[in-house]
């Protein structure tokens, strides 16, 4: 018994599909310009979304670090906003190392804490005769810091509690420091911040790019040999807590603000002068924001998109006046309606693909050439390479609609008598 297989593709469509092919090459200059037309909407639409979605990945990295449930208890002074306001003159506008410290010993819910300050913006790093640029941030952090953070360790040890007691001079550095080494291991070499030596102890594994340079551009020194070597009279510091149970979070944070406001001797009617800032919170409005801003890049390469549909909708109309003969004489030699149609939403089809290919290819390239100079890794944005697609097909579709029903209509002998 002999099994007969069809073809996936009927020849029809295949003859449609070469005359549409011959057609665009005719009209070469004509199918150039619309489908640089397409590509520059679909450009716009990925290449924006690309560079947006390169960016919030590596933002979200940067929050995700410090845990889904942590917080961070932060300074936030409290000024007089009228009469009803009433303000703690006793309280300094920042957070002092013995109320940090305080807040450790007599938090009792089961959480990891870690209390840390920013001792250096913008410092510069030296091993031997080699320096970075001032853009490195020196940070002091106690025992818990990189566990709460959940920064990996490349190689070496993390800060230790020996450390914190003993103010050791040890620091851990992040990948962008490592570079002085070139090359050679960095752990037990010796660098210098603002003339202190500190033996390197530990290699942060590279966190991905972020503002700042991110934790890529830290380096970590125990917090008591930081109050010690550079802290001044009004240092700042944070106190970031993970609660042991993520569910308690909420419990974990009404109970860190009541110990704090007895720390900072602020009365139940008093204006809370410090902040609470939860790692999720970050999240949410990033991603709020992220929303809008893909909103207003669709808005956008929507727009240039329409203006290709209505070009693209006159060269096919154009292309149907052109000709009518032909279309005549196909209809003469049996061609019907059904087939003449086919044959001009292929022809609009293909150039809105193939302006849609080139938009892809062009916005991915320059949506992460823009992450890349400000170092953030690579992205392929598979979503939005498919919305391209689908929409340059639909405005292949909506476009040659009309011009192909036109098209099929003719008459025969009308369109062979046309001149």
């Amino acid at each position: 018994m002999k099994t007969s297989f069809r073809p996936i593709i009927s020849p029809l469509f295949r003859e449609n599909l070469n005359v549409s092919l011959s057609s665009i090459k005719t009209n070469g200059l004509r199918s150039v310009l619309t489908i640089l037309i397409i590509a520059v909407g679909i450009m716009a639409l990925v290449g924006i979304l690309t560079a947006i979605e390169a960016i919030g990945g590596s933002v979200s990295d940067s929050f995700r670090s410090l845990g889904a449930s942590s917080f961070t208890i932060r300074s936030r002074y409290a000024s007089a906003e009228g009469g009803n306001v009433r303000t703690r003159i006793r309280n300094t506008p920042t957070i002092t190392y013995f109320q940090a410290t305080e807040f450790v010993s007599k938090y009792h819910e089961p959480a990891w804490i870690s209390v840390f300050t920013t001792v250096l913006s913008g410092a510069t790093i030296k091993y031997e005769s080699e320096k970075t640029n001032p853009t490195i941030n020196v940070v002091g952090v106690d025992q818990n810091y990189l566990m709460i953070r959940d920064m990996a360790i490349h190689s070496g040890r993390g800060i230790a509690d020996h450390d914190v007691a003993a103010g050791s001079f040890v620091a851990i550095i992040g990948n962008d420091i490592a570079a002085l080494f070139k090359g050679k291991d960095p752990l037990g070499a010796f660098i210098s911040i603002n003339g202190v030596r500190y033996m390197v102890i530990g290699l942060l594994a590279s966190q991905g790019g972020g503002f700042g340079g991110g934790p890529n551009a830290q380096v970590l020194i125990p917090l008591s040999n930081a109050r010690a070597n550079f802290g001044t009279a009004n240092q700042n510091y944070r106190i970031m807590v993970m609660p042991k149970n993520p569910a308690d979070q909420e419990r974990a944070i009404g109970e860190a603000e009541v110990c704090f406001r007895a720390i900072r001797r602020l009365a139940p009617m008093d204006t809370m002068d410090f902040r609470i800032d939860r790692a999720n919170a970050f999240m949410e409005s990033l991603n709020e924001i992220m929303g809008y801003i893909k909103i207003v890049a669709f808005i956008i390469g929507f727009i240039t998109l329409l203006g290709a549909a209505v070009g693209l909708m006159n060269i096919m109309l154009v292309s149907v006046n052109e000709r009518i003969r032909e279309i005549g004489t196909r209809k003469a030699m049996g061609a019907t309606a059904a087939t003449i149609k086919q044959q001009f939403l292929l022809e609009s089809i293909v150039i809105g693909q193939l302006g849609g290919v080139l938009g892809i290819v062009l916005g991915v390239l320059a949506g992460n050439i823009t992450a890349l100079a400000i170092k953030i890794p690579f992205v392929l944005p598979w979503l939005w390479i498919g919305v391209g697609i689908t929409v340059c097909f639909l405005v292949g579709v909506a476009s040659g609609y009309i011009p192909a029903v036109r098209a099929s209509r003719l008459d025969p002998i009308e369109a062979l008598r046309y001149e």
